[in-house]
Order: C-alpha cells, then sequence, then structure tokens
C-alpha cells in the first residue's frame, strides 16, 4: 500500500475509494465541502485579493466550484460565479443553494462585467469520457483568454483522467492545477500535463488503495556502511561497445549514484578513475563479484553488437539494456534468465520491444508498459516527457514532470548508468528503477540550462547527496 499523498489513482480506484468513505458515513457533500476548501485555501493564496471567476459545471465539479466561490466571499474576497449550466447532481444543487454571491450565466461573457485576475476551472473534471460542447468549449476559451491567471481543480476541463489525452482541441494552460482527493495518471502524462502548471494537492481522506499507482519521490538513500568497502556498496559492469562516449556517460553516472565500483568491459580511452577490462567479454563476465550489468549504450547493432548482447544476458546476473540492446533483444536470449532485467525504452524502442513481445501497442503510456512489462518479465522505464516505470508483477509508479532541457543527446545514456548503479547497489529492480529516475531528474534541476549530457552525470553525485538522510 502506497501512502495517500503518493498514489496515483484511475477514475475508477477514485470512485470506489470515495464510494468507501461514504460507505463509512461521510456524505457526498461533506467531501465536497472538505474539497472545496482545501482547493479555496490555493485560490486565495494565489489571488492575493484580485479578482476571481469561477466557472463552474453541472456535475460535482461544478459543486466544488460554488464551495470555493463560497470560501472567498466569505473571506471577503472579490468572486462571481459563471454557471456553464444548472447544477445536475444534488451535492451540486446543495453548493449552488448554499453559494450567497451572484451567479451569472453563459451569456454573461458578453456583457463585460465578468473579466478578473484569476480563472478558476471547475467546468469537468475526473471521469470524463467525451469532448466539451461546443457552447462549453466557446465559454471556457472566451473566460480563460480574458483572465492572466488560470487555476484548474481536479483536471482541466476536457482531459481523460486516465491518460492524459485531450478530449477536446485548443484546451487552455493554466498555472496551477489542484488536485483533489488524489493525484490522477493525467497529472504527470503527456501532452496535458504540460499544460497543468503547478500541481498541488488537496486531500480529502481517502486511504491507501490497493494496486494504485506511485508517484515517484525522493530516495532516501544514505552513506555507506561505516565497515563498506568498494565490493559491498556493488560492482557494475557496463558492456562497451562501438561508441564508447556512451558507455563513459553511463559510468560517469553510475560512479555518482551510489556502487562502489564501476568496470567497463572492453578496450577504450577512459580516465583514471574507472577500471576498464580489455580481456574478452566472456571471461570478464565470469567475474562473480560483479552485482550487474549494463548493455546498450554505445553498443552498436552489427553482429559484434549482437554477440556482446547474447553474452551479457546469457549470464545470470540483474541487468539493465538501454539503447541499442533494446533493438537487438530476442525472447529466446532471455529463455534461460532468473535474474532481474531492466529496459529503458524511449517511444521508438518501446515500439520495438512491443513488436518483439508480440504486444499490442496503442492505448496510454501507462497501459502499453503494463503489459510490455507482463510480456517481458522486465521492469520497463518507458522514458521521456513523461516517464512510467511498470513491473511485471504489475506495480507503476509516474514521475512528476523533469527539466525540459534533457531532451538533448546522452542523457539517456545518463539515465541507465544511473539506475545500473542503484540495481548494483542492491536495491529491488523497480526501486532501483524508481530511484534513478528520481536522482536523473534532480540532477537535471541542478545543471544550468542547455547543459550538456557530460554536465548531467557529473550533477548526478549532487543529486544522490540531496536524497541522503
Amino acid at each position: 500500500m502506497r501512502p495517500p499523498s503518493n498514489q496515483i489513482l484511475s477514475a475508477a480506484q477514485m470512485r470506489r475509494a470515495e464510494e468507501e468513505l461514504i460507505a463509512g458515513g461521510t456524505s457526498v457533500d461533506a467531501l465536497m465541502q472538505v474539497a472545496g476548501h482545501g482547493a479555496a485555501e490555493w485560490v486565495w493564496r494565489v489571488s492575493g485579493g484580485r479578482a476571481v471567476t469561477v466557472l463552474c459545471g453541472p456535475g460535482n465539479n461544478g459543486g466544488d466550484g460554488y464551495v470555493i466561490a463560497q470560501a472567498l466571499h466569505e473571506r471577503g474576497g472579490a468572486v462571481r460565479v459563471v454557471a456553464a449550466s444548472a447544477p445536475a447532481t444534488d451535492a451540486a444543487r446543495n453548493a449552488r443553494a448554499a453559494y450567497a454571491g451572484e451567479v451569472l450565466g453563459r451569456d454573461s461573457l458578453s456583457d463585460g462585467g465578468t473579466d478578473g485576475a484569476v480563472l478558476v476551472d471547475c467546468l469537468f473534471g475526473t471521469g470524463l469520457t467525451r469532448g466539451l460542447t461546443a457552447e462549453h468549449a466557446a465559454l471556457l476559451a472566451g473566460l480563460a483568454a480574458r483572465h492572466p491567471y488560470r487555476i484548474a481543480v481536479d483536471l482541466p476541463s476536457g482531459v481523460d483522467s486516465d491518460t492524459g489525452q485531450p478530449l477536446s482541441p485548443g484546451l487552455p494552460d493554466y498555472d496551477l492545477t489542484v488536485a483533489l482527493g488524489a493525484w490522477k495518471p493525467a497529472h504527470f502524462l503527456m501532452p496535458t500535463c504540460a499544460k497543468m502548471g503547478t500541481l498541488r494537492l488537496v486531500p480529502i481522506g481517502i486511504g491507501p488503495v490497493a494496486d494504485a499507482a506511485g508517484l515517484i519521490e525522493r530516495p532516501r538513500l544514505h552513506a555507506p556502511d561505516a565497515d563498506a568497502h568498494k565490493y559491498r556498496r556493488g560492482l557494475l559492469a557496463i558492456v562497451g561497445g562501438a561508441m564508447p562516449g556512451a558507455a563513459l556517460l553511463a559510468a560517469t553516472a553510475a560512479q555518482g549514484a551510489g556502487a562502489g565500483y564501476v568496470k567497463l568491459l572492453g578496450a577504450a580511452p577512459a580516465p583514471d578513475d574507472l577500471v576498464t577490462d580489455a580481456q574478452s567479454l566472456a571471461n570478464a563476465l565470469l567475474d562473480t563479484r560483479i552485482n550487474a550489468v549494463l548493455v546498450g549504450p554505445g553498443l552498436g547493432r552489427d553482429a559484434m553488437a549482437r554477440e556482446r548482447l547474447t553474452l551479457a544476458v546469457a549470464e545470470n546476473i540483474p541487468a539493465v539494456l538501454d539503447a541499442d540492446a533494446l533493438v537487438l533483444l530476442a525472447p529466446r536470449l532471455l529463455a534461460e534468465r532468473t535474474a532481474p532485467l531492466i529496459a529503458t525504452p524511449h517511444d521508438g524502442e518501446l515500439a520495438a520491444l512491443e513488436r518483439t513481445f508480440d504486444c499490442a501497442g496503442g492505448g496510454s503510456k501507462v497501459g502499453r508498459a503494463r503489459d510490455l512489462a507482463r510480456a517481458s518479465g522486465m521492469v520497463i522505464v518507458a522514458k521521456g516527457a513523461d516517464t512510467v516505470i511498470a513491473a511485471p508483477d504489475g506495480r507503476l509508479a509516474l514521475s512528476p514532470r523533469a527539466s525540459s532541457w534533457l531532451s538533448t543527446a546522452g542523457t539517456g545514456d545518463v539515465l541507465a548508468g544511473t539506475i545500473a548503479s542503484r540495481l548494483a547497489s542492491g536495491a529491488d529492480p523497480f526501486a532501483a528503477a524508481c530511484q534513478g529516475v528520481w536522482l536523473h531528474g534532480e540532477a537535471a534541476r541542478r545543471c544550468p540550462p542547455a547543459f550538456t549530457a557530460g554536465m548531467l552525470a557529473a550533477a548526478i553525485r549532487s543529486a544522490y547527496a540531496a536524497s541522503c538522510d
């Protein structure tokens, strides 16, 4: 079970969680009051006394909007409500009746009276399955254009909460999104997570939910034990290939991510603090002290690369597969393995792996990663502007948005080295993937704009320090 502040719930899970609260004696109206007042706190903070317009839809998200407006009204805030349509649920009607301020209709947009500094979008929230009507879309777009600061309550209206896909074109951007009750997948999935601005969570009493996805948070790492030595901290072997620079980037990152000994298998120029082993790969892999292997960065795709991949996965050692290894991988290579594997595909490599393991592909990134993890038996780190981690046993984690400056060559090699280092250090494969993704994102945050992969790799050790208790 994940802590409630960390879990990410699908629309169905959210619905069941609310039903359990209601079955336990909490009413829908009471939940709406908790959610609305919690959201109102954020609106009050960011509005700073400026005029607020609350756009209310017909459902319970609209009901939340009436509660927000009433809370602001009671504090003396300048607030107006625009009702897209009449309340359609009992709780929304009760919230509307309790609101003491003015409620304007759709046509109010043309009278010039609804301009304000802050727009609060409570048109629709979690569970929407169809696009906005033309009238609702026009109302939302018009109000968004006339308010310089925009807040989405629960989710921006017109978004599929489970996939992060827009259900209508031309949805506005937001400066702040206030999630109600729990995070939803859309808060962390492209393309719409990029439109949500800062994210904040308002708890409403939902407890841990079985099988919930989790948000990757700062891991609790630590300094080596007092009696530690390099082998006890973990020996990571990185299989070199045709392009040694990529393996060197991975090695630099791995050295900063906790492993006590990083060794490059292959003859290549290397810095003084990186051990290289130029003997045959078959012999080098016989070292029983190796705790994990990384193969893929700079591997190449020729016959020699295929042979090196085959040798690496034939040894029953925990491994991370990245880059070219993912393109060359065949299911038969994994037939005799029992040691864990982590794969780190970008979008193109994810599609290639789906073909390799006969997965249907298509659908949400979450569903694709889960299907591939089950089919392949590997922990899948589906990386990109949004990152999803799926384990064969069903565990799932999503990463907060990271720096867009990561969109440069070599940062994937850094991620692979970071994850492999955590695996060599003894972390469970799923935990190693989550820790590596967090360290990667934190290192990017610490780098200046337009950083290079080399700068990112060097910053991994600083990110590690930030994660230590």
